[in-house]
């Protein structure tokens, strides 16, 4: 059997032209077997994750069986293709890299051209869902949408663009219409598309493209939503006609997303399939979204959120706010080298009171050093409030800290692995 993580790890990761090409040889090859399944497909900048999780999560309850393709994973690959939460096994990944193999090379050869890692991912995860015959397969774009590898499918039942801000400009366009319009790549024709009421500009962008396809374009207001509350273990609302919701995940910015998918849903009903509002109610109050304000520990208070442009910086500041402003604030900072790390510094920067641990992540390649971090942090804070510390030193310092204050790994989702087994290593050796 292959060594899965070894194997990936080793994969081809860089860059090309944008284009389908690849997944359309890869389509071709299986008789484009896409054309006969149903998808939901989710697009934008943040909130595409809680969107994915909340809607299979409400699927999965109703009885559905449920694909799901999300990224990046947290700690291994299975975890970014899973039918009703499990995950796709080592023996049946190893199978389908091995099919997969002798198409590769016969691409690499006859295109001059290499199979991207994503491409590879995100055609396993196809035939995955195919082959064991799911009711629908939630399926989460990578980047963009245009020239995403998830939009080679042809019609989804319903395609959700969640937030527009600005993220990967060296590849969307450095301006939001820019950015809005290459997400909106994912409206196909005589289909329906979600999106939440956001500026002109942007809704512009997405009514065009609706027209243009002749697509249905539903768009969530404010107004859908009413009777908001929140405490520590939920935020509650009603959304249009449906009172007495709840939601387990933290932050006003997942009462949007939550009502994209409640909006996905009513669309769903009037498409034919039968989903209860037991079921909806159920998949909000349970719905799990690791990595988003996820508290790893509870003595010390240890959260992890991957916020890693500036739209989920302000959210996460936002979040602190409602639930953390009472506690002393350490934010454990680990930033990819290709991040606006300045920017999200400077917004991090307006907690005045808080104490500024700087790390190499984990990864000296593909992070900012702690240093080049520092360089940009003293602009913006004070220096007796910064430490510059190895991330397992990082997480030491926080695992022996007081109790008074929470402890916040930000910055970027691919650290998690390294957090989340030191931090359990830590308690099962308190136990």
């Amino acid at each position: 059997m292959i060594d899965i993580e070894n194997y990936l790890n080793n994969f081809y990761k860089g860059t090309k032209n944008p284009s389908l090409d690849a997944m359309r040889f890869f389509m071709n090859e299986y008789n484009n077997f896409e054309s006969e399944m149903k998808f939901i497909h989710i697009a934008g900048t943040n909130g595409k994750g809680s969107c994915t999780e909340i809607i299979s999560n409400i699927l999965r309850i109703q009885g559905y069986k449920v694909g799901k393709f999300i990224s990046p994973h947290l700690i291994k690959y299975n975890e970014r293709i899973s039918i009703n939460n499990k995950l796709i096994s080592d023996e049946e990944m190893s199978s389908l890299i091995e099919e997969l193999k002798p198409k590769i090379e016969l691409y690499n050869k006859k295109e001059n051209n290499n199979i991207t890692l994503f491409e590879l991912i995100t055609t396993i995860a196809l035939l995955y869902f195919y082959r064991n015959n799911v009711d629908f397969v939630i399926l989460e774009t990578g980047l963009g949408g245009l020239y995403d590898c998830t939009n080679i499918i042809s019609r989804p039942l319903v395609s959700i663009i969640t937030s527009i801000g600005y993220d990967h400009m060296q590849i969307l366009g450095n301006s939001l219409p820019e950015i809005a319009y290459q997400k909106a790549g994912i409206i196909k024709s005589n289909s329906n598309t979600v999106i939440f009421e956001q500026d002109k500009e942007i809704i512009n962008v997405f009514i065009k493209q609706c027209e243009k396809k002749n697509n249905t374009l539903h768009i969530v207001s404010k107004n859908d939503i009413s009777n908001y509350s929140y405490d520590l273990n939920y935020q509650y609302f009603n959304y249009k006609n449906i009172p007495d919701l709840r939601i387990n995940l933290k932050g006003k910015m997942q009462i949007q997303n939550a009502s994209l998918c409640l909006e996905t849903i009513n669309i769903l009903k009037t498409l034919g399939y039968f989903i209860s509002d037991e079921s909806v109610k159920k998949g909000l109050s349970t719905v799990v979204h690791r990595g988003r304000m996820e508290v790893l520990s509870n003595n010390p208070l240890v959260v992890c959120d991957g916020a890693h442009n500036e739209p989920a910086i302000l959210n996460l500041l936002n979040m602190i706010n409602m639930y953390y402003s009472d506690l002393k604030r350490v934010y454990i900072i680990s930033i990819l080298k290709r991040k606006d790390y300045d920017n999200m510094l400077k917004l991090l920067s307006q907690d005045k009171t808080a104490l500024f641990i700087l790390t190499s992540g984990n990864d000296l390649k593909r992070y900012a050093s702690k240093e080049e971090l520092f360089y940009s942090a003293k602009k913006y804070i004070n220096p007796k409030s910064i430490l510059k510390l190895s991330l397992t030193n990082a997480i030491k310092y926080v695992m022996t800290s007081s109790t008074n204050s929470v402890n916040l790994f930000v910055g970027s989702f691919y650290t998690y692995h390294t957090i989340f087994k030191e931090i359990n290593l830590f308690i099962k050796n308190k136990l």
